[in-house]
């Protein structure tokens, strides 16, 4: 057994069974060896906590009637119990991550996913397919005249056209753009539904649609940006992070598919690529990560 150290034997199984039980409840794990000549070998997994096992032992040897022997039995019944049933969820929630990013994947069209998109595609036809933005100046984040010309307080907002603060990820110039982003939120956002729920990709989708969106109206261009990117960017991090940090999630990217998004961002941060929202891209992708961190503390 070069994988696990010996500390020591005791004669009968009873008395093995109940030193194994003690050193469990201690955060020492065992295994144990029936042995002809020299009875139940007790072999300790954590080369670290040799010499701790081996005081313990000495002491049971001791006293081995001592009440807190027996009473630590029951104690590392309920502690092994626990341990399984946290090992059986994380089996069930756990799948094969060479299958997680498929089209058209094992957990299938997400229903909120495809009226995001529905919702895109419907936008980009009456924008004339992105030619004609002013046919959708309802669904900018603020009004702007033909010279570009716009106020900075967001009066329509701040007057009950909340929606103007969502809206702009419905926008789409051109068809690169609506391509690309609607085959991120399919994989994206179905794996979130698939694996959390619907509910959960909304709260994600609101919160971080806002916050990207203001970021690029103060930050970046002005008024005239739209696209699903900062979402897009924002699950990726979700998922990115909550794949790290809590594998139970079921959540997780292929290194390779980080890598090439994490390139293509700063390419665009850059200026290699024209006319992009950085800003909404970085503030997605900050808060995805932040979220996903921060969520996955829970379950560690």
């Amino acid at each position: 057994m070069p994988d696990m150290r010996l500390i020591g034997h005791l004669a009968d199984e009873a008395g093995a069974r109940t030193f194994a039980d003690y050193l469990y409840v201690q955060g020492i794990e065992s295994q144990l060896e029936h042995q002809k000549q020299d009875g139940w070998a007790i072999w300790i997994l954590d080369e670290d906590k040799i010499d701790n096992a081996a005081g313990l032992l000495t002491a049971f040897r001791q006293n081995p009637a001592d009440p807190k022997y027996r009473t630590e039995g029951k104690s590392a019944a309920e502690l092994r119990a626990g341990a399984e049933k946290d090992k059986a969820a994380y089996r069930k929630k756990l799948q094969d991550r060479r299958h997680l990013f498929r089209p058209l994947t094992p957990y299938g069209f997400g229903p909120l996913t495809f009226v995001l998109i529905v919702m895109c595609l419907a936008v980009f036809v009456l924008s004339n397919y992105g030619d004609s933005p002013r046919k959708v100046i309802g669904l900018f984040i603020t009004e702007f005249s033909d010279s570009y010309q716009y106020d900075t307080t967001l009066p329509e907002i701040r007057h009950g056209q909340v929606w103007r603060l969502l809206t702009p990820v419905f926008i789409h110039f051109g068809f690169a753009h609506i391509i690309f982003n609607m085959l991120c939120l399919r994989d994206l956002g179905s794996m979130i539904e698939g694996r959390q729920s619907s509910v959960h990709l909304a709260l994600l989708t609101l919160v971080i649609a806002a916050a990207s969106n203001l970021g690029e109206f103060y930050f970046g261009h002005g008024p005239i940006f739209g696209g699903m990117s900062g979402v897009i960017y924002g699950l990726l991090g979700y998922i990115w992070m909550r794949g790290k940090f809590d594998p139970a999630s079921g959540l997780y990217l292929h290194p390779t598919t980080v890598l090439m998004m994490i390139v293509w961002f700063f390419a665009c941060l850059a200026g290699f690529i024209p006319n992009i929202a950085n800003a909404t891209h970085a503030v997605g992708l900050g808060m995805g990560l932040a979220w996903g961190f921060l969520s996955s503390l829970r379950y560690r």
